[in-house]
């Protein structure tokens, strides 16, 4: 009689731990509709595969409350609050996987530098550049390249930018962590207009040509 009493306690804890891990679970998957996005981020739940949910997409609107970083004309590290620069204003955003990789210096960072008077010419008030790397190596990247004032480097150093647009590109297997997938986005008064979005760290759509023939 004691075992099976046992038994059953043991049980019910089961059910109520089950019962609060998937309430857990919801609760994360779908933080990103307060957001007005499809959906935010890779969730875990315990003893399966994660569930890969989707990216934003045209017509979502730009994450309130997540920040990046990165330095001012004066050398002192700043934040950015990407939706209050996009309030009233259109903006391109591009994301790369990492500052200093070959694909990111050689062809999409320097395509929007120098097409960044025609870009800007078409009404665009800011382009920023993002990627998962501190704000330090950001900077240090964008002198090597000479970004000066044609684009901004915008350091998202935990990846919270990327998670909260569900665009987070898991490199752990490389020994680079997670990283952002690349992209370019055309933001008017904090709504994605134009998103094109490359399957992980691949550039065939989501370079300075591509936005500005969208404008």
């Amino acid at each position: 009689m004691a075992q099976t009493m046992a038994s059953h306690s043991c049980m019910a804890v089961h059910h109520a731990r089950a019962s609060v891990t998937m309430k857990s679970v919801k609760s994360r998957a779908f933080t990103g509709h307060k957001h007005g996005l499809s959906a935010t981020s890779r969730v875990a739940i315990p003893g399966r595969k994660s569930v890969q949910v989707s990216a934003l997409s045209v017509g979502d609107k730009i994450p309130e409350d997540v920040n990046l970083s990165y330095f001012d004309s004066d050398g002192n590290m700043a934040t950015l609050n990407v939706a209050d620069v996009c309030a009233g204003n259109k903006v391109v955003l591009f994301a790369v996987p990492g500052a200093f990789t070959p694909t990111c210096s050689l062809k999409h960072l320097p395509g929007f530098i120098e097409q960044a008077a025609e870009i800007k010419a078409k009404g665009v008030e800011m382009i920023g550049c993002v990627a998962v790397n501190d704000a330090f190596v950001m900077e240090a990247w964008g002198k090597s390249v000479g970004a000066d004032d044609k684009v901004m480097m915008l350091a998202d150093g935990s990846a919270l930018f990327t998670k909260a647009l569900g665009v987070e590109l898991d490199l752990t297997d490389k020994g680079l962590g997670i990283r952002s997938r690349r992209y370019s986005m055309l933001i008017d008064d904090g709504v994605v207009k134009v998103l094109n979005l490359e399957e992980g760290g691949a550039f065939t759509m989501s370079g300075a040509a591509d936005i500005l023939s969208a404008l």
